[in-house]
C-alpha cells in the first residue's frame, strides 16, 4: 500500500483528468490504459479488484493507487507525467498556471514515494509548521475596513471552535474563505501590484481577470510572489486552496477527499501564519 497522505489522492486525480475529464485517465483509451500499466508497474488493470470502486479508468487507477506499493505508484506517477508532456508536444498544447501547479505537486508526491525526497524530512518540517506558535493575529493590523476586520475577528472564534469540537470541515471553510477575504481586501487595496504579478490569473490575451474571479490559490501566489506572505503559508496551503470544491457533497465525494483534524490544524496554521506575514509586510 503506498504511502499517500489523503491530500494526495485529489491531486493525481484531478491531473489524471486534464484532457477529458472525470473518469479519464489522461487521452488513454482502455486498451492503451491497460498496455500502459502493465508496461510501467507489471499489473494488470483489468484484474477484478481494481473494479471495487467502478469499471471507469479513473476509479480503477485510484484503486490502484491505494493497493500498490511505494515503488509502483510512484513510477506510475512519473510515468504518467511522462506521457503528459509527451501529448503536449504532439498536440502543441499549452498548459496554464493551474495545471502547471498540479504537474509540480505529483511531481512531488512521485519523489516522495520513489524516495528521491526525504519523507522524514518532509514530515518533520510539517511537524514544526504546527507547533509554531503565534502570539495574536493581528486582522485589525493589515488595512481592512473597520466593517470586514469585525466579520473576520467573529469566524476566528468560529474557527476555535471547530478546532475544540473536531468539526475539520467547517475550520477549512472558515480558514478559506477568510484568508480568500482578506487576501481579496489587500489586493483591492493594492491593484496594481497584484494585477501585474506574473502569477496573475489572465485571459487569453493576458489581461489579469478581476479580483472577484481569482482563486484562493491564485492570491496565495500572487501575495507570495510580491513579498507580502512566506513561503511557509504558501508552501503549507495546499490544505485549504481547493476549500470551494468541498462545499458541495458530490464534489468531496467525487475527489475523495475526507479532512481530518490533522488537515484542519494545517488550514488553521496556514491562516495564522498568512495573516501574520500580511501585517509584518504592509506595516512596515
Amino acid at each position: 500500500m503506498a504511502n499517500l497522505k489523503h491530500t494526495d489522492i485529489p491531486y493525481i486525480k484531478k491531473f489524471v483528468e486534464t484532457i477529458y475529464g472525470s473518469g479519464y485517465v489522461l487521452d488513454l483509451s482502455n486498451e492503451d490504459f491497460q498496455h500502459f500499466i502493465k508496461q510501467v508497474a507489471s499489473v494488470d488493470i483489468e484484474n477484478p479488484k481494481y473494479y471495487r470502486n467502478g469499471s471507469s479508468k479513473g476509479k480503477r487507477l485510484k484503486v490502484f493507487l491505494e493497493l500498490e506499493s511505494n515503488e509502483i505508484v510512484g513510477k506510475t506517477l512519473k510515468a504518467l507525467l511522462d506521457h503528459f508532456e509527451a501529448y503536449q508536444i504532439m498536440n502543441d498544447v499549452e498548459t496554464d498556471k493551474n495545471i502547471d501547479n498540479l504537474i509540480s505537486t505529483v511531481d512531488t508526491i512521485s519523489k516522495r514515494l520513489l524516495g528521491k525526497q526525504s519523507v522524514k524530512e518532509k514530515e518533520t518540517k510539517e511537524e514544526d509548521f504546527l507547533e509554531k506558535e503565534f502570539e495574536e493575529i493581528p486582522i485589525e493590523k493589515i488595512g481592512l475596513d473597520d466593517g470586514l476586520s469585525a466579520i473576520l475577528r467573529h469566524r476566528v472564534v468560529e474557527i476555535h471552535k471547530g478546532i475544540k469540537f473536531r468539526n475539520p470541515l467547517s475550520v477549512i471553510f472558515l480558514c478559506g474563505s477568510s484568508l480568500e477575504g482578506i487576501l481579496l481586501g489587500v489586493a483591492l487595496k493594492n491593484p496594481e501590484l497584484f494585477n501585474k504579478a506574473k502569477s496573475s490569473p489572465k485571459d487569453k490575451e493576458g489581461k489579469p481577470f478581476p479580483f472577484h474571479q481569482w482563486s484562493l490559490a491564485s492570491f496565495i501566489d500572487v501575495a507570495y510572489e510580491v513579498n507580502f506572505i512566506g513561503l511557509d503559508a504558501k508552501k503549507f496551503s495546499h490544505a485549504m486552496r481547493d476549500f470551494r470544491n468541498y462545499i458541495h457533497p458530490y464534489e468531496q465525494w467525487r475527489s475523495g477527499f475526507n479532512p481530518d483534524h490533522y488537515t484542519a490544524k494545517i488550514s488553521w496554521q496556514v491562516f495564522q501564519a498568512a495573516v501574520n506575514d500580511l501585517e509584518n509586510a504592509l506595516t512596515k
